[in-house]
């Protein structure tokens, strides 16, 4: 049998607050928003391109999950998002209000910058090497 990960649970403040976010500042599409019953919803979103997981967003409930939002790695990079134009995504996040961290640097496996999302969780927009031109 084939095994995928199929969801990544991300902790939200607010559902509106995040499927916003995601939709206008990292051009994700709301692949499902189904309500659960008594204020809950099942809620997920993922980048525009095939295949991968998608974001499980959970609305923080108790103190001990709002106190993990924006702090799911422990203030490492957290999700690591693969596009084939850095340069255009790179720009359009910015535009979008995307906190960067740094300025795009080149490694080995390709080009990358670390940013922030609303909620202080770090990611890796990471044009993969095999995507790179070779010059």
């Amino acid at each position: 049998m084939d095994q995928v990960i199929a969801y990544v649970t991300y902790l939200v403040r607010d559902y509106d607050e995040a499927i916003a976010y995601f939709r206008t500042a990292l051009g994700f599409r709301l692949v499902e928003d189904t309500p659960m019953g008594e204020g809950k919803r099942w809620v997920r979103v993922a980048p525009q391109g095939n295949g991968g997981p998608s974001l499980l967003l959970a609305q923080a409930v108790t103190p001990q999950q709002a106190a993990c939002v924006g702090r799911q790695a422990g203030g490492r990079v957290f999700l690591f998002l693969h596009t084939d134009d850095f340069g255009r995504d790179h720009a359009r996040m910015k535009a979008a209000g995307v906190t960067f961290l740094e300025s795009p640097r080149a490694e080995p496996y390709g080009l990358v910058a670390v940013f922030e999302d609303l909620y202080g969780n770090r990611w890796d927009l990471i044009e993969p090497r095999s995507s790179v031109p070779s010059g």
